[in-house]
């Protein structure tokens, strides 16, 4: 595969803003297989770090998503590249390159990654999330009983568990919203802060299905975010007019009351 075959596969993903330039440098790299550079538009590919086609692509794909991550961002990236929303752009590339042919996801049909995903899944994100589930239940437990006997939980989990606090209300708050374990714990820690009930089920059916957490952040919890800035904004506004308006009759009581001791003088 050449420059110019690996930069038609890459437009058959996504037609970007601005022209980009593919470039092979026919050298090994140690430290990287690729980069972009934004200042140039260029994909720089160091193509004799691979064994086979599927892998230079792989690495195409990864560069070509930094592309299409700094010519349609609103905001300046070059501070921080490795972005939730450049993984969510990362990750629809990498889907639609599958379904396309472009791309074999060697996760899917290598016997060593299936293997060793199944056991990863069920014995440890599937099991840690189930007992992290019961574990905010006692916790829950433990709250109750210390309103019982009036005392502090936080003073229960500093001083008599060794548990941090704020670690505790986080593992509760998750064992409410009744999440599929299958999704994993730090997969339910994000459903948790989902605000909608609908959204939050969306959610969740999309990590069951395979999405990647940062694309399933970026679609629901940053949208969700989002939506409480605006709200918080609003209510500022609120209080700032009322603080104004506060203060401007506050004003014109002080200039009634300095035009009086003025005509007294």
């Amino acid at each position: 595969m050449n420059q110019d075959q690996t930069k038609t596969l890459l437009l058959k993903l996504s037609d970007p803003k601005e022209a980009f330039t593919v470039i092979f440098s026919g050298k090994q790299s140690d430290k990287v297989h690729g980069l972009y550079k934004p200042e140039t538009r260029e994909i720089i590919i160091h193509n004799r770090n691979f064994d086979n086609d599927n892998q230079l692509m792989y690495t195409a794909i990864h560069e070509f998503a930094h592309h299409v991550q700094f010519t349609e961002s609103p905001v300046p990236t070059y501070s921080r590249a490795h972005t939730g929303n450049f993984w969510r752009i990362f990750h629809a590339l990498l889907e639609k390159a599958e379904s396309e042919g472009i791309y074999r996801n060697i996760f899917k049909d290598t016997p060593a990654f299936t293997e060793l995903s199944a056991t990863i899944r069920s014995k440890f994100l599937t099991g840690n999330a189930s007992l992290m589930q019961e574990f905010g239940e006692v916790l829950i437990k433990a709250h109750a009983l210390c309103e019982q006997y009036r005392v502090e939980f936080d003073d229960y989990m500093d001083r008599e568990l060794g548990f941090h606090r704020s670690t505790a209300k986080t593992i509760m708050k998750v064992s409410t919203i009744k999440a599929d374990p299958a999704v994993g714990f730090e997969n339910m820690k994000m459903l948790a802060r989902i605000r909608e009930p609908e959204d939050r089920e969306r959610a969740e059916k999309a990590l069951l299905s395979g999405k990647s957490p940062d694309t399933v952040r970026m679609e629901y919890v940053v949208k969700s975010s989002s939506d409480d800035k605006l709200e918080n904004l609003i209510a500022e506004k609120r209080r700032v007019a009322t603080t104004i308006e506060r203060l401007q009759s506050r004003l014109t009581t002080l200039e009634r009351e300095i035009n009086t001791l003025s005509e007294k003088a």
